[in-house]
């Protein structure tokens, strides 16, 4: 069996562009159109500790949405050519729960889309598409954004 890849979906146009890149790269190769949900965000852990909310609510809202973001990555990458699946898992950081799901999947690549930063900014925000690269064993394509 060949491996899958392995391409990190946000519902962004960054992720939209890594699906694209993946298909003109990888296509028929099936893949696995990942999102990460965080199991709470730092505003719903304050809603949880200032509310009657429990904790697991906000986790149950951030793996739905998550899941809608998976499945449109799934939609576009069927109609460009790739054969794919929709995966969704929790993580407290992005990064790493990339990562875990490659090694859980064996995959072949990742394939994840970047916001293009660079420097102070870079260093200020954070790049999971760097931190992915760096943390990685396996090769990681990361598709720059759309030129101006």
């Amino acid at each position: 069996m060949t491996q899958r890849i392995l391409i990190c979906c946000d519902g962004s146009e960054r992720s939209e562009r890594a699906v694209e890149a993946a298909a003109a790269l990888f296509a028929p190769r099936e893949a696995v159109v990942l999102t990460i949900a965080p199991a709470m965000t730092f505003a719903e852990s304050m809603a949880a500790t200032t509310s009657a909310v429990p904790g697991g609510a906000f986790e149950d809202l951030n793996m739905a949405g998550a899941l809608d973001h998976a499945e449109a990555g799934v939609a576009h990458a069927r109609r460009i050519g790739l054969a794919a699946e929709p995966h969704v898992a929790v993580a407290s950081t992005t990064w790493q729960g990339i990562v875990d799901v490659a090694d859980e999947i064996d995959a072949a690549a990742i394939v994840i889309g970047s916001r293009g930063l660079r420097g102070p900014r870079e260093l200020a925000e954070g790049s999971v598409s760097h931190d992915v690269a760096t943390h990685s064993t396996r090769p990681v394509l990361i598709v720059p954004p759309a030129a101006p």
